[in-house]
């Protein structure tokens, strides 16, 4: 106890705007209040860890939220792993509109300059695709973007990139896009230091260069070009379509490149346009989430002519997409939407030999359009920063409504500039009279059928996830959809050359190798306390699409059986 407050009261010198709230909890604690003690203990457990996501955690006091102090202290370590590796390091920093963002913007601004780096500090809040794209278009080695993506509004978060500079010869093909292992260990290091220091690290007062909207102007006519050299598409104006960025920070960017790629006005769902951190209208911030369209939905409703409806996550990386289906509005799964982009982009893809990728989970209906159009494919790990490294990369996609259509302007997932090659394919069809529904029934009769579904299972903790699933790999399932044998595939014990490129998953895939094939992926994971598993079942062409459905009922009540692991 002696420890822990004196812990509290040294925080508290560091950090003024939560000095109140430790100083309650300290005289509540002292006074043997169980509640205290149990909220200092949790603030006071441990350091934020730095990994491949950067830092991401809810805000609040203490080396285990987010907060000035934890970010300072992350951007002093960062910029001395910058410095050891390239002289005057240029850092490119943006930030949303969530509760922190900016400040935690400037003061890094002000550490970095500080450090010796030349620093360039966004003007107001940009779409993460945006900071992205600058890292890149302003050569800089550094790209760090304040955000929690589509987290809780507790929370804030420190995503990190890293220009060719700074990866080298190595991991040339990871330029400009989000850090992996062992770089995120390498840095957590050098911040380490400035954890067990005695003083924060020093502040500028001036000294970094502002970027002005120029930089959205740039992006902009860059994602505008690329649209116009593959396609010609005379319609898009013609396509009535309903946007919502979720409170998030995606509409004036996104409403000015519809604009300049020929669309016409998007009708805005009001209530969700104006950037507002807490997010009143939805209780989950993500596009995925049950609920999350709702007032899109209505909003669509209400204009009758509505062909299809566009959503953002509060950073605008992530699309997710609804179109009209027998008088009612359904959302597109990322596998759909992902096959419907492959398919737009496969003859851009082969023109260039460019290569189409998406992570293990996904649907394997890209891999066969690509061998049908013979564009080479390829499979990564989970994560769009695995994607982001295949070399030749041209369009990639993870079924969490990821995408990158143009990983050359920028190397991560982009839902502004996949929303608008989506948009241009649906003007296409209704010019032609048809939907994106009836282009994919006609891909799904080209290639075969498949459908995809996830199932997520809580548990009380992440390490209770992990030990669940090693349970699993050691009694494994002796059928799947009814069919046997199975293939299985131990995704913890990878060879090692893969070992060595992506480290150990602790991830298993059971499949069959039927006339309707059926796969089961199951993995813990990694930040949420929750079991996921990925389901697919996928026939050949011709096969009737309720076959593949009375599949995938079946899979879906043994998933949760093993996942539940009854």
């Amino acid at each position: 106890m002696d420890e822990l407050l004196t812990a509290a009261e040294a925080w508290a010198a560091l950090d003024p705007q939560y000095a109140d709230v430790l100083t309650q909890e300290i005289a509540a604690a002292k006074a043997g209040e169980d509640w205290a003690i149990t909220s200092l203990t949790a603030r006071f457990a441990g350091y934020l860890t730095f990994g491949t996501a950067g830092l991401r955690a809810p805000l609040g006091p203490g080396p285990a939220h987010m907060n000035r102090v934890v970010v300072r202290r992350a951007a002093a370590g960062l910029a001395d792993f910058a410095l050891e590796r390239c002289n005057q390091p240029v850092v490119v920093i943006g930030y949303d509109a969530r509760h922190g963002s900016k400040d935690f913007a400037i003061d890094s601004a002000a550490v970095f300059t500080a450090a010796g780096c030349r620093v360039k500090l966004m003007a107001t809040t940009v779409p993460t695709p945006v900071l992205a794209f600058a890292l890149k278009h302003l050569q800089a080695d550094v790209g760090i973007m304040v955000t929690a993506s589509h987290n809780p509004p507790t929370d804030n978060g420190y995503k990190v990139y890293l220009g060719a500079r700074l990866v080298g010869d190595n991991d040339s093909a990871g330029a400009y896009a989000q850090i992996t292992s062992p770089t995120d260990e390498e840095i957590s290091q050098h911040i380490e230091r400035w954890n067990l220091a005695d003083e924060l690290p020093p502040l500028a007062e001036s000294g970094w260069e502002e970027v002005t909207s120029h930089i959205v102007d740039d992006y902009i006519e860059a994602v505008t070009a690329f649209l116009e050299a593959p396609y010609a598409s005379t319609n898009r104006s013609e396509l009535n379509i309903v946007y919502t960025p979720l409170h998030g920070v995606g509409a004036a960017v996104f409403c000015q490149l519809m604009e300049s790629a020929g669309f016409g006005t998007l009708s805005l769902v009001g209530q969700q346009v104006e950037p507002d951190p807490t997010f009143p209208t939805v209780a989950f911030p993500n596009p995925e989430e049950p609920g999350a369209l709702d007032l899109a939905i209505s909003t669509a409703d209400s204009l009758p002519d509505t062909d299809i409806i566009i959503a953002h996550d509060p950073d605008a990386d992530r699309l997710a997409v609804a179109v009209p289906v027998a008088g009612e509005w359904r959302r597109l799964s990322g596998d759909q939407v992902g096959l419907l982009l492959g398919a737009r982009l496969m003859p851009r893809l082969l023109d260039e030999g460019l290569i189409a990728a998406n992570s293990v989970v996904s649907a394997p209906q890209l891999a066969e359009l690509a061998t049908l159009h013979g564009v080479a494919h390829q499979v990564t790990p989970t994560g769009f920063k695995w994607i982001c490294r295949v070399k030749n990369l041209g369009y990639g996609y993870e079924e969490a409504l990821g995408y990158a259509v143009a990983p050359h302007l920028v190397n991560d997932k982009d839902g502004m500039s996949a929303a608008v090659i989506l948009a241009d394919l649906a003007a296409e069809l209704k010019a032609e009279d048809r939907t994106l529904v009836e282009y994919l029934v006609e891909l799904n009769q080209l290639i075969g059928p498949t459908l995809t579904d996830q199932v997520s299972v809580p548990v009380e903790t992440p390490g209770v996830g992990a030990t669940l699933v090693e349970n699993l790999r050691t009694n494994p399932p002796l059928t799947l959809a009814g069919q046997s044998p199975l293939r299985t595939v131990d995704y913890h014990s990878l060879d090692a050359e893969l070992a060595q490129e992506y480290g150990p998953m602790n991830m298993l895939e059971f499949s069959t190798e039927a006339l309707v094939a059926a796969r089961l992926m199951i993995r813990p994971s990694g930040t949420e306390p929750k079991v996921k598993c990925y389901l697919s079942v996928s026939a050949a062409p011709g096969t009737a699409l309720e076959t593949v459905q009375a599949a995938m009922e079946r899979l879906r009540d043994e998933a949760a059986n093993f996942a539940n692991f009854e």
